[in-house]
């Protein structure tokens, strides 16, 4: 029977611990799904005036509905869309009827559309406040110069287009764009892979147990 103690613990407890990793992941499954709700009510929530003081983390994905003007100069960050290929982001100065100058992201521009004329004037934009995080370790530098950016980096591009460091991303505007088609914010980019995961540790668990199983019965031929 000593023989067979090693396996049955090893099995066991490997077992254990690929269940345990699995529910886990159940369980933060159900945790990301309420994220993911809370989040899609709060991007289609009723609009909210612009916010003086920012926080973002709770201002973020804040809806808001603007009126102004869409000022002339715009910035094109290089971007991939699915189902579009390869385009632009535009991003444009709008001066608010109250006198705020902020960064309106109005959309995808298709790659090759880059020097398409931008419709300049009074406009109503319905659209969400956002703090895109599009930057990481290999992002390269934003060619300034040719007005090539990677990155929705705020800073910099308040500081070209001379508005507050605040973005809004656009639902829809009136008048209705000819060429650039709105991008709003949506879950789509948040990962939830907590499903996959789950089931990768479950079948992991079941192969443990197969192996251990024929562990010992290669224990109990005396093969081994």
């Amino acid at each position: 029977m000593k023989r067979y103690l090693a396996p049955i613990l090893i099995g066991l407890i490997g077992v254990a611990i690929l269940l345990r990793l699995g529910f886990w992941q159940v369980d933060r499954l159900g945790q990301k799904e309420a994220e993911l709700a809370l989040i899609e009510a709060t991007i289609y929530g009723e609009p909210q005036p612009l916010p003086r003081l920012m926080d973002p983390e709770t201002q973020r994905y804040l809806p808001t509905a603007l009126d102004g003007t869409l000022e002339d100069g715009a910035l094109y960050v290089l971007v991939s869309a699915k189902m579009r290929g390869a385009g632009w982001r535009v991003i444009s100065p709008f001066q608010t009827e109250e006198g705020r100058r902020v960064l309106v992201d109005r959309g995808f521009l298709p790659v090759d559309q880059k020097d398409a004329p931008l419709y300049a004037g009074p406009a109503h934009i319905s659209a969400n406040l956002h703090w895109p995080d599009d930057r990481n370790s290999s992002t390269p530098d934003n060619d300034e110069a040719k007005n090539i950016w990677y990155a929705r980096d705020l800073g910099p591009m308040s500081e070209a287009l001379q508005t507050e460091p605040l973005l809004v991303v656009a639902r829809q505007i009136d008048p209705a764009p000819t060429s650039v088609q709105p991008m709003p914010v949506d879950t789509s980019a948040i990962p939830n892979d907590h499903l996959q995961y789950a089931i990768t540790w479950f079948s992991l668990a079941a192969v443990w147990l197969i192996m251990t199983g024929v562990w010992i019965r290669r224990i109990a031929k005396g093969t081994d």
